[in-house]
């Protein structure tokens, strides 16, 4: 991998991590376009790049971080089921499921979801419309739905934003709570990773791996931003599209 491939892979991590559209699987349709070839270093290179947009988060949301000791607790309980599974299922994921046509398939039908949940869902007036007032219990039932997304090709985002809406959160509020549950999943996700598999790096690679995480990092703070106006005003409708049309535009290209 050059640097010149880390920064693409950089621009297209920041611009999806946060869209619920996968990432993840943008990152492994991307890494097959560009003739990278799967790789361990790959896996903890798309792994690592994400905490990269994570840290945006982290930069626009630092007085949640450092004050607010109730939207972290909140936070806390729901990171403890995706916890749990994902040490558990840690080497099953990164072996097993990485392969195009398990993105593909699940971008397809992710994005057939979430038309269908935005046309027949309706929020509660009494949903919650702060991250203080969200439960405990929704918070849990939230760490739930993210473990879907351990699935390359579901996205993280898309799993506990609708997995917030169904147990009655407001859009604006998931959204948000989404963003902050990312730091510590994805700063928990990456840490392992690295612990397994960073004596396997050469002097180059954590060049390469630095221009990743700095790219994306700074699309991240940019496209954090473009979602939360988004939101005001719009659906998720145009994303499931996007997942289908994408899906179909990626098979046709990438599975031979």
């Amino acid at each position: 991998m050059t640097i010149f491939d880390s920064i693409i892979l950089g621009i297209v991590e920041g611009i999806t991590e946060f869209l619920p559209i996968s990432s993840t699987g943008h990152l492994i349709l991307s890494a097959d376009l560009l003739r990278l070839g799967q790789s361990g270093f790959l896996k903890s290179f798309e792994i690592s790049i994400q905490l990269g947009a994570i840290l945006s988060v982290a930069v626009l949301y630092w007085r949640r971080f450092l004050l607010d000791w109730e939207s972290l607790k909140r936070v806390g309980i729901a990171f403890v089921p995706t916890g749990v599974v994902g040490f558990f299922l840690y080497k099953t994921v990164k072996v097993y499921l990485g392969s195009n046509e398990i993105v593909l398939w699940s971008m397809l039908l992710g994005g057939i979801l979430l038309i269908a949940f935005e046309l027949f869902h309706r929020e509660s007036p009494r949903a919650a419309q702060d991250i203080d007032q969200i439960s405990y219990k929704q918070a849990v039932a939230i760490g739930f739905f993210q473990c879907i997304a351990m699935i390359p090709g579901v996205s993280r985002s898309a799993a506990t934003i609708l997995g917030g809406l169904l147990v009655g959160i407001s859009r604006k509020v998931i959204v948000e709570f989404s963003f902050l549950l990312a730091v510590v999943t994805m700063a928990a996700a990456t840490g392992y990773d690295l612990l397994k598999s960073a004596d396997a790096f050469s002097t180059d690679q954590f060049g390469v791996l630095a221009a990743g995480f700095v790219t994306s990092f700074l699309v991240a703070m940019v496209s954090i931003k473009w979602l939360l106006k988004y939101i005001k005003l719009h659906s998720f409708i145009p994303f499931g599209i996007y997942r289908v049309l994408a899906a179909v535009v990626f098979w046709f290209f990438l599975i031979r």
